[in-house]
């Protein structure tokens, strides 16, 4: 405790010190203390600076406290729109600087960046609590949500005397974020709770540059070319271009990057090198070095704490409870329901590329590091299809219009280029989304390639969040960023099947921004449950590889050839190659999460013991790992936001494969049940209850047998 003190006291007088050294001269030059004239009043990347932000944070949390002391002092009576709307309005200029703060800490880092980071995080934990826990505050917002029943409430909208559907979802959201943040906790339990969130606060950027740090000094040089036997020329000319960037001219070096390791694994003879490549990318946050596993145990400690500080038996519990599923016995009945069958399928599929590998002279048991090289050789003996032959036909540029094509057919919208937005890196281009009749709706950076200053994975992220109505509407602005393969001197970025999908689900979180159609920030675009938020992006890669839209986009980058039909034929016919391993790989990590967040004594877990006791539990065989193993489950342990919450990819995906078949049904373009779902689910953000828009749009609530058709885990006929 005492330590935990010193370090804020040491941070608050770094920052007061960081406040004081800022001339007048330099506040004038901060892009954050002035209106941005850039078009739409996108951040001009071009002049701000690392030393920018912290003065921006100081100014953005001293202004937002200001706003919250208006709403406290308001002597009049709480209503909804002097303290609930208020509320939803405050911190706007802090959300500016965090939008962009955070998105280069994930996207574009550097060593200032990082150090900042570590100040600002235990800042803003410290800023949440000072209103979560501001018991004036609450006071008023008890008053409003005790009161939202009585019809003679002035809500002071129009001649409105009752709450809509979407301001009891803002009250409904903000009284429980209250209550979630310890507002009726006593003052001794909100103390406690102060220090847990302020050291989680620093903590989880901790784990996450420990991995970027290993990853960015990790990389295998191969300097014997006999080594690259089975390689694509394509995976070996990207390999030298890395190793040049190293150092080392004339050999290729292969990195824990995605599009490096994967293509390493599908297509590499050389089975040792394999497994060293495997084992360097399975065993991330584990060495002396770089070792996460002091991180993990405290983290599941401090949640620990702060769950049942809040009244919850454990942090899955809590972290649940916000959610579509609401239990933990719901999400592990779904998880544990699945794994039975995904878990037969998985073992078949082993005991297919153990008889392969035997066959080839190859003695001793299946490992991990064989499953992707014999699976790229059992595809292409059962569907004769060879990914690495189908990548000519994906270029990025052209899956790119494909997505875009398909997001015109389904919601009336279309892109167009944008030269004159300020980006924050030469690898990010720019789109304007607007209407089909030109109206425009918002601004889309795309950011695809890897680099060392950006973690793994992709995701999306929204600059500024859609709000308001008319001549008071505020447009969004989204960002996709990735990690895809690149471009190579001899050719463009040519996208795997896996990365293509990926494109395609990105994007639906980018329309789940843009398209969002509500009043009040707080619950606009992604701000919904996180178990319904990965149905906008799901849904898109049902279209990704749909013979009739491949005839919109794949085209081989150096003929103009449209892809084969014999080729598509395969693509579809391998449609539930390899999803035993797919479906349990994902379901071990969603368990494994699960597991350590409803654990007793959190603080006498062995990480590593811990994770082997897990699997063995559920049945893991030993040639599959979890998708994301304990030290670099970033999900986990990076934040909150996924934490207990691995799960929702696969809850989300029984709605989207429930909903895709509303479009097999009446058409895979069909315009009208585009315009629904757009209507009915993406526009509405988190203004309703998701079970309540779902049915909205489908007629009844999901089906899990879409789910297990698509995935091959039963008989259609099932």
């Amino acid at each position: 405790m005492r330590k935990i003190i010193a370090l804020v006291v040491s941070l608050v007088v770094l920052v007061t010190a960081c406040h004081n050294n800022n001339t007048k001269e330099e506040m004038k030059n901060n892009p954050f203390f002035s209106e941005w004239t850039t078009p739409f009043e996108v951040p001009p990347f071009d002049i701000i600076k690392d030393e920018h932000f912290i003065p921006a944070f100081e100014k953005g949390i001293e202004n937002q406290n200001k706003e919250i002391e208006e709403i406290v002092s308001n002597p009049e009576e709480p209503t909804f729109v002097n303290t609930i709307v208020a509320l939803d309005k405050s911190g706007e200029d802090l959300r500016r600087v965090s939008g962009v703060f955070f998105n280069l800490t994930e996207a574009n880092t550097n060593d200032e960046i990082t150090k900042i980071n570590s100040i600002v995080a235990p800042m803003l934990a410290n800023h949440s609590d000072n209103i979560m826990l501001n018991s004036k505050l609450f006071n008023r917002v008890k008053h409003v949500y005790d009161a939202q029943e009585d019809l003679n409430m002035e809500v002071e909208i129009g001649n409105a005397k009752a709450l809509n559907t979407e301001q009891k979802a803002l009250l409904d959201d903000i009284y429980k974020g209250f209550v979630r943040g310890g507002s009726e906790l006593n003052d001794e339990d909100q103390a406690k709770l102060r220090v847990i969130n302020e050291r989680l606060a620093t903590l989880y950027p901790e784990f996450g540059n420990i991995l970027l740090n290993e990853s960015n000094n990790y990389f295998m040089l191969v300097e014997n070319e006999d080594d690259l036997s089975g390689l694509p020329q394509s995976v070996k000319d990207a390999a030298a271009e890395v190793a040049v960037a190293k150092g080392h001219d004339g050999a290729w070096a292969f990195t824990l990057d995605k599009p490096s390791w994967i293509p390493f694994l599908q297509y590499a003879d050389n089975r040792e090198l394999r497994k060293e490549l495997y084992t360097a990318w399975m065993n991330r946050g584990t060495s002396e070095e770089y070792n996460t596993t002091p991180i993990i145990n405290e983290i599941l400690v401090l949640r620990e704490q702060k769950a049942k500080l809040l009244g919850y038996k454990n942090f899955a519990e809590f972290a649940v409870s916000k959610n579509m599923a609401k239990t933990p016995e719901r999400v592990y009945e779904l998880l544990l329901g699945l794994w039975e069958p995904a878990l037969e399928k998985a073992k078949v599929e082993a005991a297919e590329l153990q008889k392969l590998m035997n066959s080839e002279g190859v003695e001793g048991d299946l490992e991990s590091w064989d499953w992707w090289y014999y699976t790229e050789k059992l595809r292409k003996e059962k569907y004769d299809l060879d990914e690495n032959e189908l990548r000519p036909y994906f270029s990025l540029e052209q899956v790119k219009k494909g997505a875009f094509e398909l997001s015109e057919k389904l919601f009336g919208i279309k892109f167009r280029k944008r030269a004159d937005i300020p980006v924050y890196h030469e690898d990010v281009e720019v789109y304007e989304v607007l209407e089909k009749d030109g109206t425009h709706i918002g601004i889309f950076y795309l950011d695809y390639f890897p680099r060392s200053s950006k973690r793994g994975g992709a995701w999306m992220e929204a600059y500024r969040k859609q709000s308001g109505s008319g001549e008071n509407r505020v447009t969004p602005i989204i960002c996709n960023v990735g990690n895809f393969t690149k471009p190579t001197a001899d050719a463009p970025s040519l996208l795997s099947i896996d990365e293509v999908q990926t494109l395609f689900h990105e994007l639906g979180h980018g329309l789940h921004g843009f398209l969002s159609d509500v009043e009040y920030q707080t619950i606009s675009g992604t701000s919904v449950k996180r178990d319904f938020v990965e149905l906008p992006s799901q849904i898109m890669e049902n279209w990704a590889l749909e013979p009739e839209l491949l005839k919109t986009y794949a085209f081989h980058y150096k003929t103009g050839e449209l892809i084969p039909e014999e080729l598509v034929e395969k693509i579809q016919k391998s449609g539930q190659f390899n999803q035993g391993f797919v479906t349990t790989e994902y379901l071990a990590a969603s368990l494994l999460d699960m597991d350590y967040h409803t654990a007793e004594n959190a603080g006498e877990i062995d990480v590593i013991e811990f994770e082997d006791e897990s699997m063995d539990k559920i049945g893991l065989i030993d040639a599959i790992i979890p998708r994301y193993r304990s030290n670099y489950f970033a999900h986990a342990f990076s934040g909150e936001g996924y934490a207990a919450g691995y799960y929702v990819y696969i809850w989300a995906a029984v709605l989207d494969s429930d909903a895709y078949e509303a479009f097999v049904e009446q058409g895979i373009f069909n315009r009208e049940l585009g315009q629904s779902f757009r209507d009915n689910i993406i526009s509405k953000g988190g203004s309703d209850d998701p079970m309540t828009l779902y049915v909205n749009f489908r007629g009844a609530e999901p089906s899990l047998q879409p789910l297990l058709k698509k995935r091959g885990l039963v008989t259609t006929g099932s």
